[in-house]
Protein backbone atom coordinates (compact mmCIF):
# COMPACT_ATOMS: atom_id res chain seq x y z
CA UNK A 1 0.00 0.00 0.00
CA UNK A 2 0.95 3.52 -1.19
CA UNK A 3 2.09 5.51 2.27
CA UNK A 4 0.08 8.99 2.04
CA UNK A 5 1.65 11.75 3.77
CA UNK A 6 1.77 15.95 3.06
CA UNK A 7 3.33 15.82 0.24
CA UNK A 8 1.91 13.04 -1.60
CA UNK A 9 -1.38 14.39 -0.86
CA UNK A 10 -0.80 17.40 -2.57
CA UNK A 11 0.49 16.03 -6.02
CA UNK A 12 -1.77 17.64 -8.95
CA UNK A 13 0.90 19.28 -10.93
CA UNK A 14 -1.28 20.95 -13.25
CA UNK A 15 -3.93 21.80 -10.81
CA UNK A 16 -4.22 25.61 -9.44
CA UNK A 17 -3.85 26.09 -5.48
CA UNK A 18 -6.03 27.58 -3.12
CA UNK A 19 -5.41 29.59 0.16
CA UNK A 20 -4.93 27.44 3.75
CA UNK A 21 -8.30 26.53 5.51
CA UNK A 22 -9.95 29.05 7.54
CA UNK A 23 -12.67 26.67 8.86
CA UNK A 24 -11.81 25.09 12.25
CA UNK A 25 -12.36 21.38 11.61
CA UNK A 26 -10.80 21.63 8.06
CA UNK A 27 -7.60 23.20 9.91
CA UNK A 28 -7.67 20.39 12.58
CA UNK A 29 -8.26 17.86 9.77
CA UNK A 30 -5.35 19.24 7.72
CA UNK A 31 -2.98 19.08 11.22
CA UNK A 32 -3.50 15.80 11.85
CA UNK A 33 -2.60 15.29 7.79
CA UNK A 34 0.68 17.05 8.35
CA UNK A 35 -0.05 20.27 6.49
CA UNK A 36 1.26 23.54 8.48
CA UNK A 37 0.36 26.64 6.70
CA UNK A 38 1.40 24.57 2.74
CA UNK A 39 -1.27 25.94 0.05
CA UNK A 40 -4.07 23.30 -1.07
CA UNK A 41 -5.20 21.95 -4.28
CA UNK A 42 -8.71 23.03 -5.27
CA UNK A 43 -9.04 18.87 -5.63
CA UNK A 44 -7.54 18.04 -2.29
CA UNK A 45 -9.37 20.95 -0.31
CA UNK A 46 -12.71 19.79 -1.95
CA UNK A 47 -12.12 15.76 -0.82
CA UNK A 48 -11.07 17.05 2.72
CA UNK A 49 -14.10 18.88 2.99
CA UNK A 50 -16.49 16.14 1.50
CA UNK A 51 -14.73 13.94 4.22
CA UNK A 52 -15.74 15.72 7.37
CA UNK A 53 -19.08 16.23 5.83
CA UNK A 54 -19.15 12.59 5.09
CA UNK A 55 -17.71 11.99 8.92
CA UNK A 56 -19.76 14.44 10.73
CA UNK A 57 -23.26 12.66 8.92
CA UNK A 58 -22.64 9.03 9.88
CA UNK A 59 -21.35 10.13 13.08
CA UNK A 60 -22.98 9.66 16.55
CA UNK A 61 -21.55 11.72 19.06
CA UNK A 62 -21.97 10.79 22.73
CA UNK A 63 -20.59 12.40 25.98
CA UNK A 64 -20.46 11.65 29.80
CA UNK A 65 -18.87 13.27 32.47
CA UNK A 66 -19.22 12.08 36.57
CA UNK A 67 -17.63 14.31 39.45
CA UNK A 68 -15.77 12.56 42.33
CA UNK A 69 -13.51 13.51 45.30
CA UNK A 70 -9.59 13.45 44.57
CA UNK A 71 -9.10 10.04 47.23
CA UNK A 72 -11.68 8.11 45.26
CA UNK A 73 -9.17 7.69 42.29
CA UNK A 74 -6.15 5.78 42.03
CA UNK A 75 -4.17 7.07 39.47
CA UNK A 76 -0.14 6.53 39.32
CA UNK A 77 2.29 8.67 38.48
CA UNK A 78 3.48 12.28 39.26
CA UNK A 79 2.14 14.20 36.51
CA UNK A 80 -1.04 13.76 37.18
CA UNK A 81 -0.36 14.24 41.06
CA UNK A 82 0.74 17.50 40.50
CA UNK A 83 -2.02 18.08 37.74
CA UNK A 84 -4.83 17.23 40.76
CA UNK A 85 -2.82 19.00 43.82
CA UNK A 86 -5.61 20.63 46.30
CA UNK A 87 -8.22 19.77 43.66
CA UNK A 88 -11.09 19.47 45.26
CA UNK A 89 -13.12 17.79 43.15
CA UNK A 90 -12.25 15.68 39.97
CA UNK A 91 -14.61 15.25 36.61
CA UNK A 92 -14.08 12.64 34.45
CA UNK A 93 -15.30 13.00 30.71
CA UNK A 94 -15.40 10.48 27.74
CA UNK A 95 -16.79 11.26 24.44
CA UNK A 96 -16.82 9.20 21.62
CA UNK A 97 -17.86 9.28 18.13
CA UNK A 98 -19.63 5.88 18.09
CA UNK A 99 -19.02 2.39 15.99
CA UNK A 100 -20.21 3.82 12.55
CA UNK A 101 -17.37 5.72 12.38
CA UNK A 102 -14.92 2.97 13.14
CA UNK A 103 -16.70 0.79 10.53
CA UNK A 104 -16.22 3.44 7.50
CA UNK A 105 -12.72 3.50 8.06
CA UNK A 106 -12.51 -0.17 8.04
CA UNK A 107 -14.20 0.16 4.97
CA UNK A 108 -12.32 2.65 3.10
CA UNK A 109 -9.00 0.94 4.08
CA UNK A 110 -9.93 -1.88 2.12
CA UNK A 111 -11.71 0.18 -0.98
CA UNK A 112 -9.76 4.09 -1.14
CA UNK A 113 -6.49 4.40 0.85
CA UNK A 114 -6.54 8.11 0.64
CA UNK A 115 -9.98 8.62 1.45
CA UNK A 116 -9.32 6.50 4.69
CA UNK A 117 -6.32 8.63 5.62
CA UNK A 118 -8.61 12.02 5.16
CA UNK A 119 -11.37 10.17 6.82
CA UNK A 120 -9.29 9.63 9.93
CA UNK A 121 -7.93 12.75 10.20
CA UNK A 122 -11.28 14.16 9.71
CA UNK A 123 -12.42 11.73 12.85
CA UNK A 124 -9.94 12.84 15.13
CA UNK A 125 -10.91 16.31 14.55
CA UNK A 126 -14.31 16.13 14.95
CA UNK A 127 -13.90 13.97 18.08
CA UNK A 128 -11.56 16.94 19.59
CA UNK A 129 -14.01 19.21 18.83
CA UNK A 130 -16.69 17.51 20.84
CA UNK A 131 -13.81 17.28 23.68
CA UNK A 132 -13.41 20.79 23.63
CA UNK A 133 -17.13 21.48 23.79
CA UNK A 134 -17.47 19.20 26.74
CA UNK A 135 -14.57 21.14 28.11
CA UNK A 136 -15.92 24.31 27.77
CA UNK A 137 -19.30 23.10 29.42
CA UNK A 138 -17.06 22.09 32.21
CA UNK A 139 -15.33 24.96 32.54
CA UNK A 140 -18.56 26.92 32.70
CA UNK A 141 -20.27 24.70 35.40
CA UNK A 142 -17.26 25.30 37.83
CA UNK A 143 -17.45 28.88 37.49
CA UNK A 144 -21.01 28.79 38.58
CA UNK A 145 -19.76 27.29 41.80
CA UNK A 146 -16.69 29.59 42.15
CA UNK A 147 -14.02 26.96 40.81
CA UNK A 148 -11.38 26.91 38.57
CA UNK A 149 -10.68 24.01 36.06
CA UNK A 150 -7.03 22.87 35.16
CA UNK A 151 -6.76 21.56 31.34
CA UNK A 152 -8.03 18.52 30.47
CA UNK A 153 -5.41 15.25 31.15
CA UNK A 154 -5.80 11.98 29.30
CA UNK A 155 -4.43 8.73 30.26
CA UNK A 156 -1.18 8.31 28.29
CA UNK A 157 -0.04 12.07 28.69
CA UNK A 158 3.10 12.22 30.84
CA UNK A 159 3.78 9.46 33.00
CA UNK A 160 0.06 8.82 33.51
CA UNK A 161 -0.19 5.17 31.94
CA UNK A 162 -3.83 3.68 29.83
CA UNK A 163 -3.92 0.94 31.97
CA UNK A 164 -5.81 4.13 33.95
CA UNK A 165 -8.80 3.89 30.74
CA UNK A 166 -10.64 0.82 32.72
CA UNK A 167 -10.70 2.59 35.84
CA UNK A 168 -11.84 5.87 34.36
CA UNK A 169 -14.23 3.51 32.00
CA UNK A 170 -15.67 2.12 34.67
CA UNK A 171 -16.19 5.11 37.11
CA UNK A 172 -18.71 6.88 34.39
CA UNK A 173 -20.28 3.10 32.91
CA UNK A 174 -19.36 4.12 29.57
CA UNK A 175 -19.42 0.68 28.15
CA UNK A 176 -23.31 0.65 28.67
CA UNK A 177 -23.71 4.23 28.24
CA UNK A 178 -21.56 4.91 25.47
CA UNK A 179 -20.92 1.64 24.14
CA UNK A 180 -17.09 2.34 24.62
CA UNK A 181 -14.81 -0.68 25.39
CA UNK A 182 -11.16 -1.24 25.39
CA UNK A 183 -9.21 -3.79 23.92
CA UNK A 184 -5.97 -5.99 25.85
CA UNK A 185 -3.61 -2.96 25.42
CA UNK A 186 -5.81 -0.60 26.78
CA UNK A 187 -6.91 1.16 23.74
CA UNK A 188 -10.64 2.33 22.94
CA UNK A 189 -12.92 0.56 21.00
CA UNK A 190 -14.46 2.60 19.12
CA UNK A 191 -11.17 4.40 18.01
CA UNK A 192 -12.58 7.64 18.00
CA UNK A 193 -12.64 8.16 21.75
CA UNK A 194 -11.22 10.70 24.11
CA UNK A 195 -11.21 10.44 27.68
CA UNK A 196 -9.66 12.80 30.28
CA UNK A 197 -9.81 14.08 34.26
CA UNK A 198 -10.05 17.67 34.90
CA UNK A 199 -9.34 19.03 38.15
CA UNK A 200 -11.92 21.65 39.69
CA UNK A 201 -9.74 23.85 42.12
CA UNK A 202 -10.61 27.00 45.08
CA UNK A 203 -7.68 29.75 42.80
CA UNK A 204 -6.88 29.96 39.02
CA UNK A 205 -4.68 27.51 37.56
CA UNK A 206 -1.52 27.81 35.08
CA UNK A 207 -1.15 25.80 31.94
CA UNK A 208 -3.74 27.23 30.74
CA UNK A 209 -4.49 29.99 27.38
CA UNK A 210 -2.81 33.25 28.46
CA UNK A 211 -6.00 34.80 26.57
CA UNK A 212 -9.54 33.96 24.91
CA UNK A 213 -7.98 34.94 21.64
CA UNK A 214 -5.58 32.13 21.53
CA UNK A 215 -8.34 29.39 23.66
CA UNK A 216 -9.26 26.30 21.51
CA UNK A 217 -12.47 26.48 23.86
CA UNK A 218 -13.12 29.79 22.73
CA UNK A 219 -15.78 28.82 20.09
CA UNK A 220 -17.71 26.84 22.31
CA UNK A 221 -17.25 29.37 25.88
CA UNK A 222 -20.55 30.25 27.43
CA UNK A 223 -17.78 32.66 29.80
CA UNK A 224 -17.40 35.23 27.66
CA UNK A 225 -21.21 35.80 26.90
CA UNK A 226 -21.25 36.61 30.75
CA UNK A 227 -18.00 38.87 30.67
CA UNK A 228 -15.59 36.81 32.62
CA UNK A 229 -13.07 33.81 31.81
CA UNK A 230 -12.51 30.61 33.47
CA UNK A 231 -9.34 32.47 34.43
CA UNK A 232 -10.93 34.38 37.09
Amino acid sequence: MRSWNAATLGEHPKAGIVSEATDPVMDATLHYLGYHGQPLTPELADRTSNMIAHCEEIARPKEITRTVEPGTLKLPGADIARHLSGAVDVVLMAVTLGHDVDRELRRLSLTDPLGQVLFDAAATALVERHADKLEARIRAQARARDLYCSWRFSPGYGDLPLDVQQNILGRLDAARRLGITLTADNLMVPTKSVTAIVGLHRTPQTGLASSCDICSLRPYCSLRTQGITCRG
